[in-house]
């Protein structure tokens, strides 16, 4: 049965392999012991498959019996469902106004805890209008609240940026990432630093103020 492949072979099989003798497997990868290269090809070809170096580093050079056909159409399936399943990082951005209240402050927090959880990187913008604009420190003061609230869910990279309508920064994941509804909040306060964990418990069992 042929078996597409698109890339080149990785392995020298058959009559490409350059050793004298070989130390040969068979396709049920069981020990054969040490052959001539001409005696091993014999073997190979009676069971109509293909005599694969798969350690040519080794003295002698160890080669499988196998459809290499088959192996390399398996090989190529199997790295294409590992990319499909593979999370890709994202970058977040989330906005913020100095005055927000805490409802929405709390709203957007979330946010940023699931996307961290998750391994994507969040980029937060504190937006200045007006007279906010000749007041950073109020931004700033926003940056410090948030950078505390994710501790053990992420920390800053790189230097604050200053713009002239606005703030930013970016916050990379330090909690390894989760799939999203697969672990419940004692796995994640498992995950998090007691220090985060601690702080969580109390935020939970005192009042928003209002801001």
């Amino acid at each position: 049965m042929a078996y597409p492949v698109k890339k080149a072979k990785p392995h020298r099989i058959n009559e490409m392999i350059l050793a004298r003798e070989v130390r040969v497997i068979d396709e049920d990868k069981k020990q054969i012991g040490i052959l001539p290269l001409s005696e091993a090809l014999n073997l190979a070809r009676q069971k109509g498959l293909d005599l694969v170096e798969v350690a040519p580093e080794a003295r002698p050079p160890v080669c499988r019996i196998m459809d290499y056909g088959k192996f390399l159409y398996e090989q190529h399936k199997r790295a294409h469902e590992a990319k499909k399943h593979q999370k890709q990082s994202q970058l977040k951005e989330i906005k913020f106004r100095p005055k927000i209240s805490s409802h929405d402050y709390n709203f957007k927090l979330k946010h940023i805890q699931n996307f961290l959880e998750e391994g994507n990187k969040v980029k937060i913008t504190i937006m200045l209008r007006g007279r906010e604009k000749a007041r950073p420190e109020l931004g700033e003061q926003l940056l410090d609240r948030l950078l505390k609230d994710i501790e053990g869910y992420g920390r800053q990279d790189g230097e604050t940026k200053y713009h002239d309508w606005a703030i930013s920064l970016l916050i990379v994941p330090t909690i390894k990432p989760v799939k999203s509804g697969g672990q419940d909040a004692k796995t994640k306060d498992a995950q998090r630093s007691p220090e985060a964990v601690q702080n969580n418990s109390q935020k939970e069992n005192s009042s928003p103020t209002s801001q």
